[in-house]
């Protein structure tokens, strides 16, 4: 399945006092990931929410590998696993400038109806969207 990548550089409030990216950043990192993603396939998450879907985290899966520094440029790479249905499940990559694997990382989202807050079927509209963007 395709992927989409996005790079930016590490903020300097992204750090802690040795200027290594704090951990619990990374989860931040692959949201703007997964947003991305869905605005590459023309999907946009807002206008999901006005239409009552969201999509709350169930699962986050993180394997650091090395640390991102302050000022560095990373890139992060993010890949639909599967055919959603209830569930829509993401893989990710983020890399260094030069390329070096900083974190792999997996995250499972549920589609979910805003006002019964009941998970649902991923909606045809955008099945259909995802289906075509990834043949």
């Amino acid at each position: 399945m395709g992927f989409n990548k996005i790079s930016f550089r590490v903020r300097y409030s992204e750090t802690d006092q040795m200027g290594v990216v704090y951990h619990g950043n990374y989860a931040q990192y692959l949201e703007m990931g997964r947003v991305e993603w869905l605005r590459s396939k023309g999907i946009s998450y807002k206008n999901m929410e006005e239409n009552g879907i969201m999509l709350p985290v169930v699962s986050l899966s993180l394997n650091y590998k090395k640390s991102a520094f302050y000022d560095d440029l990373i890139s992060v790479e993010t890949r639909l696993k599967k055919t959603p249905s209830v569930r829509i499940e993401f893989n990710y990559v983020i890399r260094n400038e030069k390329q070096e694997i900083l974190l792999e990382a997996n995250t499972v989202l549920v589609f979910v109806d805003k006002k019964s807050k009941r998970p649902i079927r991923c909606p045809q509209n955008i099945l259909e969207i995802i289906i075509e963007n990834e043949k």
